[in-house]
């Protein structure tokens, strides 16, 4: 057989196994029992957990609660030991001390090649007493500067975004699959996203969002394991770990290369907050 044709088959199994392992790892899941219609009240039927409403203080005490291992770490420079089981603290200043010892721990992160080249890790934004979660694929090179994920120009457009849902950019959670910048803002590779996948699980389940929202199809394949294009999945709700609603639609640096788009970003966003149950917003700025 033809040495580059076996080659590119070798390509092909590596990344088929990388595939299988990442949704093997991650348990995310298919779509929810009913179809989500956007017309239809009936959305809530996905039934998303209760959100952290970091805002408002300390709930009633409830017993924290194990939520599963953290995957072990493939490929990383620098493998971390053996993670006990993930506990969330059952009240929000528990959640709040957690998320930030979480983020000194990303920022002196050396699991995967990218720390060797980054300015600074960057961790998240936002409160998330919204109730929704922005997920997108990695840093650039403003928020490589910066430390916060989505402030150049995609991140402007995202606030315009936000503001369109008559949200507050303060309080919704926005972060990323990877935490490092990848060297000319490439795709990051499996063994990166599996690197960073911990901080992130963890995130979600400290943030706890009723809704969260795939920027891209990088973000998608990091919360759901799946390669399938963002054009076929873009609109379609999802589930992560069979708990968390999500919707992948398209990424802000998409929407300025091909403005036309916008119309289904904000079909999308519109759907988010129905499966909230928010009212839509009087006048779209």
């Amino acid at each position: 057989m033809d040495p580059e044709l076996l080659g590119e088959f070798a390509d092909l199994a590596r990344a088929l196994r990388a595939q299988l392992d990442w949704a093997a790892q991650t348990g995310a899941i298919g779509v929810p029992s009913a179809p989500v219609v956007e017309s239809a009240p009936q959305v809530a039927e996905l039934q998303p957990p209760a959100r952290a409403e970091f805002a408002a203080g300390p709930g009633p005490a409830a017993p924290a609660r194990a939520v599963g291992e953290a995957s072990p770490v493939r490929n990383a420079a620098a493998p971390p030991a053996a993670a006990a089981p993930l506990v969330v603290p059952a009240d929000v200043e528990g959640r709040r001390a957690r998320l930030s010892v979480l983020a000194d721990e990303v920022r002196a992160c050396t699991r995967c090649a990218l720390h060797a080249e980054r300015t600074q890790a960057v961790f998240a934004r936002g409160t998330g007493s919204a109730g929704v979660c922005f997920v997108g694929e990695g840093p650039g090179a403003d928020e490589d500067a910066q430390g916060y994920p989505f402030v150049g120009a995609a991140g402007q457009l995202l606030d315009k975004m936000i503001a369109a849902m008559g949200l507050s950019r303060d309080d919704v959670y926005v972060c990323n699959v990877v935490k490092c910048r990848p060297p000319k803002n490439r795709k990051p590779e499996p063994d990166e996203m599996a690197a960073c996948r911990p901080y992130l699980e963890e995130q979600i389940e400290l943030i706890q969002p009723q809704v969260m929202v795939a920027l891209g199809a990088t973000a998608v394949q990091g919360l759901l394991g799946t390669t399938e294009g963002i054009t076929r999945l873009r609109g379609k709700w999802k589930l992560y770990r069979g708990r968390f609603p999500v919707l992948p639609t398209f990424h802000p640096a998409y929407l300025l290369r091909t403005p036309g788009a916008k119309r289904e970003v904000w079909d999308d966003l519109q759907a988010v907050l129905r499966q909230m149950g928010r009212s839509l917003p009087e006048r779209r700025r």
